[in-house]
């Protein structure tokens, strides 16, 4: 009986760190990786701003249309 004891681990070179490992900065890592995912995203949305147009006015409102740039061009029925 007994629970816990020694787990057969094998003996392979991981990326990762290997079996349960706690890398020393994971925590400033996480947030270096989240900060790079915001300014991609960031970068993403303002080229989407500047180059989106509607040559043919929508049906009813879309909501890119408040902050798009071209929208008051596009549509003359927009305020």
């Amino acid at each position: 009986m007994g629970g816990g004891g020694w787990y057969h681990v094998p003996k392979v070179w991981s990326p990762a760190g290997g079996w349960w490992a706690t890398p020393k900065n994971w925590k400033v890592n996480t947030g270096f990786g989240f900060l790079a995912i915001g300014v991609a995203t960031a970068i993403t949305f303002t080229v989407s701003i500047s180059k989106e147009r509607r040559p043919i006015p929508p049906a009813w409102h879309i909501p890119s249309q408040n902050w798009a740039v071209h929208a008051k061009i596009d549509d003359k029925s927009l305020p």
